[in-house]
């Protein structure tokens, strides 16, 4: 059988989950749309959202923050400069099912790139 990329996607996604939700660490998010990358920082036990960022947020404030490579890598700094402010440095990156290549990498490694540890 032959599954969507999405079915593929919501497949994965609970062993995933098993390994990233209810740590004491906050989750790193990220979500992939056509036009936009998102990423937040959650916490599980309060169950809110401690920070957020994405192309949408930033192609009003910069230049050139499109659903690209570039792009997610900026989201991936941003996020991580907002942690450090609320003095968040360890996370847990959750991928959301997609596959750490391409975009869900960059925001990975602008993440890094930006002083948070995973």
């Amino acid at each position: 059988m032959k599954y969507s990329k999405n079915e593929a996607r919501q497949r994965r996604k609970p062993r995933i989950n098993k390994k990233t939700h209810g740590l004491a660490r906050p989750r790193l998010v990220v979500y992939r749309s056509n036009l936009h990358i998102y990423a937040q920082l959650v916490d599980d036990t309060a169950g809110a959202t401690l920070a957020a960022a994405s192309t949408l947020t930033l192609g009003k404030s910069r230049e050139g923050a499109h659903c690209n490579k570039g792009g997610a890598e900026m989201v991936g700094k941003e996020i991580a400069r907002v942690a450090k402010e609320k003095n968040i440095v360890r996370v847990v990156f959750d991928r959301n099912g997609y596959l750490y290549h391409g975009r869900i990498k960059a925001v990975a490694d602008g993440a890094r790139e930006g002083g948070l540890e995973f």
